[in-house]
């Protein structure tokens, strides 16, 4: 029984990249055009949203959103979730509508085909250099003033897997403080369990994502980026810890 597994999970895996790569080839000539101006990221946005949907029916994900608040159409925030699969991307781009700009690891920007559009509509940022840092800040201020919102992953990568919650860096909080903006906190409920980055593991099943309440940063000071990252890191350990049991 535990050979038919592995064979599964091998497949499952293979049948993962397909779903990633054939939209992109489908849709190559208007992608492409989509990027050609930065005033056009709405529209690719709304092609990422449709292959992202694509990978997850595909891959047999039941997406369940719970919304405590929706997002104000035409209105910038700061979405912030936490970071535990491959498929976190797919599910950010199917659970929220504002059309908003990841922040990320530049090392995305090797894979074939996605990593061709990734770093040209993403915000690229290498961790270990602080020019990169703070190159992050004055390509996220132009993005929005573009009227764009922001999405950062706050534990800057994916933490083990025993780990339920990295430390949230401070970059994310920091921002939204900046440009007075609210924060959306997003927990990602059953990534790790349907596709974690251990090969052999996962499956079809739900797939639960909180859009918990936003929390409003008008009239915060940079000395309050500390208490606002507790504040919100709280959030999303609080339900993961409560829905573990369910």
């Amino acid at each position: 029984m535990i050979v038919f597994k592995y064979i599964f999970w091998v497949l499952y895996r293979i049948w993962f990249y397909i779903l990633v790569a054939l939209p992109i080839l489908i849709l190559f000539p208007l992608l492409v055009i989509s990027i050609l101006k930065e005033s056009w990221y709405p529209f690719f946005f709304k092609l990422a949203r449709f292959w992202a949907k694509f990978i997850l029916v595909g891959m047999g994900f039941n997406t369940k959103i719970k919304r405590e608040q929706i997002p104000e159409p035409n209105k910038s925030y700061m979405f912030v979730a936490n970071h535990t699969s491959m498929a976190d991307i797919m599910l950010m781009l199917v659970a929220v509508k504002n059309p908003f700009v990841f922040v990320g690891k530049k090392e995305l920007a090797k894979i074939p085909l996605f990593g061709f559009f990734y770093k040209r509509t993403s915000i690229l940022v290498d961790r270990s250099s602080a020019k990169s840092r703070q190159a992050v800040f004055l390509r996220a201020q132009r993005r929005l003033k573009q009227g764009m919102s922001i999405c950062i992953f706050p534990e800057g990568g994916v933490p083990e897997e025993q780990i339920a919650l990295d430390k949230f860096k401070d970059g994310a909080f920091r921002m939204a403080i900046n440009h007075q903006i609210q924060i959306v906190p997003i927990t990602f409920i059953d990534n790790k369990k349907r596709f974690s980055y251990t090969f052999f593991s996962g499956g079809p099943g739900r797939m639960r994502v909180k859009i918990h309440k936003f929390i409003n940063t008008e009239g915060l000071k940079v000395e309050d980026t500390k208490q606002l990252n507790k504040e919100v890191r709280d959030i999303v350990l609080k339900t993961l810890t409560l829905t573990k049991t369910k």
